[in-house]
Formats: structure tokens, C-alpha cells, sequence
């Protein structure tokens, strides 16, 4: 897992990139150096061909919506014989990113394996076929702790078709609650993927990852919980205060739609002056959130009050439960504001063919049941 976090620009210890051969470009783009024929070729002509200049191939174009931008080959001026795929790396525009590796299919090994080869990968995770993926890394920024957690390979192969969930879940909690507004935005990504190769016939895929990243800095972190009071849960239509103005959402706590009267200022207790909004649009829609605000005037301001504190002493007690209901349980309709890449990555066993990728479908099709089991449980 390490390869994976200087691969795509996580920190990493100084002085060890010679290790793996990775390099991270001063230009912000990352370097990964070509593997020994016959993988290293084939990526290198795989991403010469979906990114040729004189491309018109559509299902091709569309492919590259859902890759890293690729920019060619590289070699260091002191070794004019070393060859790297220099790639963008989607993490850049990250805080503190959240990364997570997918090796999605079936076969973990293409058609010109040998049975040797066949039998080593089968070995290293049985469940594959049954299954359609396999964790191979994830590394979890923890708002409460303000460090990461990582876990390697040999996590993934742990899990089991009963447990595989709650492995996956572990991937999109922050510390505090689960983040259900980046399992939206992720399975809402992997359904375009899975578009693509429902459409396309003329590559199949064998040992290739889905690459997810996702912010796991939330201004969310500025609270204290001493600080935090929490809304009542009112019986009132479900994005709709109880005057009848709309709450609208915002993934990152920051917009508070104005009222008739100006704008409202979100009051939870000491000093946190700004709260989640819900999104006007989700009203309406499916997977509504249980979170409605009372919304009470004051001659001074318009203030959101709670009914119900959080006093100290229930800091120690089931707080955490509550604060994930107010803070993470969105709709599925905010995963288009959650911020989240899903890239595909690891071409060096795509091949020709005439025929969809099942194997690699039916693993994106689990693959989203399983995110969407997250979503609604």
C-alpha cells in the first residue's frame, strides 16, 4: 500500500522513491515507471492509443473521462534509459485525501496466463470470482484524531461475502460518522463506468483497480463537540422548516439560503455560527434525510434553536450517533456536491475483443450493490 500512496502524491517517507521506482513530478503530475515487458509495453500502448491526438473512436474518447490524464512518456536525463507513464495525479486537489483501491473482475489474471500463474492468483483471494473485487489498500484520513489509518492488502483479502461491507465501509468513515454524501457521489461515478462497458466491446480488462478519492477534511472538524447543540427531529414534510422555508443543502456546511426577513444564522450553542443546509432539490426526491430544523424569531436576529442540548456529560455518552445523523446521513441526491474521483488505473493486462467485459462487469455491478447497502443501512 505504500506503492499506492506515492503513486498518487500522499505523503511519504523522504529518500524512498528509489525504492519502488515512483516519482512525483515537480509539475505536479505523477511518474510510474514501466513495468518489464510484456506489461509495461502493453500499458504504455494502451494509454498511446486512448489518448492519441488523432482519436475518433467515441467509446475511446468517453474512456478518458474515467482515467488518469496521461502525458506521455518520461525518462530522467541522468538515466535516458529508464522509461515512466507520466500521469495526473488525482489526488492533488486534495486536503487530505482518502484513497482507495479496487481491483475490479473476476480473473485477477488474463487469458495468457499460465497455470501457474492462474493458480497463484486464485490462491491469493478464492472469493474473487464469487465476489467481483478485491480491496488491495485504503488509506482513511480520521477527523477526530487528525491522523490516518491504512490498510493493506492483506485486509482486503480478509474479507469475506458477509463481511466485505463492512469492510468497504470503513473506507467512508471520518472518525466520527459515516460520510453516506461520498457513498453517493462514489456509486453515482462507478455507475458511469459501468455505462462504459456496457457499451463497449472492444477492450476487456484483467487485474485493473478503481482508484476512489475523496476530501476527508470537512469544515466540519472547526466544531467542538462541548460547543454543539443539535436540532430536534420534527414531524414536518422533510426538507421544510416549520415557517415553510426550504432548507437548502450544502455538502460543506458553508450556504444558508436567506429568508424573508435576511439571512439566518445557524446558532449552535458557543461560537458555531455556521451548520449543515439540506439542498432545496431533495426535497422532493427519494432517500430524504430524517433531519428537519425549527426555525424560531428573534427580535435581533433569525436564529435556528434546539429544543434538546448536549450537555457535557452526555459527550462521554451516545453523542456520536446523534452527530452523525445531523451531519453525514444526506440523500443520495447531494452526491453530485460531495468532492470524489473515481479513476480507473493498472492497464498492463488490457487486451482486444469482440465481446463485453463480463467479468469486469459483474464486479461493478456488486461492487455497487455493496456502496449502495452502505447508502441505505
Amino acid at each position: 500500500f505504500l506503492f499506492l500512496k506515492w503513486v498518487f502524491g500522499c505523503p511519504f517517507p523522504e529518500g524512498n522513491a528509489s525504492l519502488l521506482g515512483i516519482l512525483q513530478h515537480p509539475d505536479g503530475t505523477v511518474l510510474k515507471q514501466l513495468q518489464p515487458p510484456p506489461r509495461g509495453p502493453r500499458e504504455q500502448e494502451f494509454y498511446n492509443k486512448v489518448y492519441d491526438s488523432d482519436c475518433c473512436d467515441s467509446i475511446l474518447l468517453e474512456l478518458r473521462e474515467y482515467l488518469p490524464k496521461y502525458f506521455g512518456v518520461w525518462s530522467p536525463p541522468t538515466a535516458p534509459n529508464d522509461a515512466y507513464l507520466k500521469l495526473e495525479d488525482v489526488t492533488r486537489k486534495f486536503n487530505k485525501p482518502c484513497i482507495m483501491d479496487v481491483k475490479i473482475g473476476q480473473k485477477s489474471y488474463d487469458p495468457y496466463a499460465s497455470a501457474e500463474k492462474i493458480q497463484q492468483q486464485v490462491s491469493k483471494y478464492p472469493l474473487m470470482e464469487e465476489i467481483g473485487f478485491l480491496v488491495l489498500g485504503m488509506r482513511v484520513y480520521h477527523m477526530s484524531s487528525d491522523s490516518y489509518e491504512t490498510q493493506n492488502q492483506h485486509y482486503g483479502r480478509s474479507l469475506t461475502k458477509e463481511t466485505v461491507k463492512d469492510g468497504i465501509s470503513k473506507f467512508f468513515h471520518s472518525g466520527y460518522c459515516l460520510r453516506k454524501d461520498v457513498v453517493a457521489a462514489s456509486i453515482q461515478k462507478v455507475e458511469k463506468i459501468l455505462e462504459w462497458f456496457e457499451s463497449q466491446t472492444q477492450l476487456n480488462f484483467y487485474a485493473s483497480s478503481l482508484l476512489f478519492v475523496y476530501e476527508g477534511l470537512c469544515q466540519a472538524t472547526t466544531m467542538r463537540l462541548s460547543d454543539v447543540t443539535l436540532a430536534e427531529k420534527r414531524r414536518v414534510p422533510k426538507g421544510v422548516l416549520s415557517g415553510g422555508d426550504v432548507l437548502e443543502y450544502n455538502n460543506n456546511i458553508n450556504v444558508i439560503n436567506s429568508t424573508e426577513n435576511g439571512k439566518i444564522e445557524a446558532s449552535i450553542s458557543k461560537g458555531f455560527s455556521k451548520f449543515y443546509a439540506l439542498h432545496k432539490k431533495a426535497c422532493s426526491k427519494r432517500h430524504h434525510s430524517q433531519l428537519s430544523l425549527e426555525v424560531k424569531n428573534s427580535e435581533q436576529d433569525n436564529v435556528w434553536k434546539s429544543s434538546s442540548c448536549i450537555t457535557q456529560e452526555h459527550l462521554n455518552g451516545n453523542v456520536l450517533p446523534q452527530l452523525e445523523k445531523v451531519f453525514y446521513h444526506m440523500p443520495a441526491e447531494t452526491k453530485e456536491s460531495a468532492n470524489v474521483e473515481v479513476r480507473m488505473i493498472d492497464f498492463a493486462h488490457v487486451f482486444p475483443s469482440k465481446t463485453k467485459d463480463e467479468g469486469y462487469i459483474y464486479g461493478l455491478k456488486n461492487l455497487i450493490t455493496v456502496l449502495q447497502n452502505i447508502l441505505d443501512n
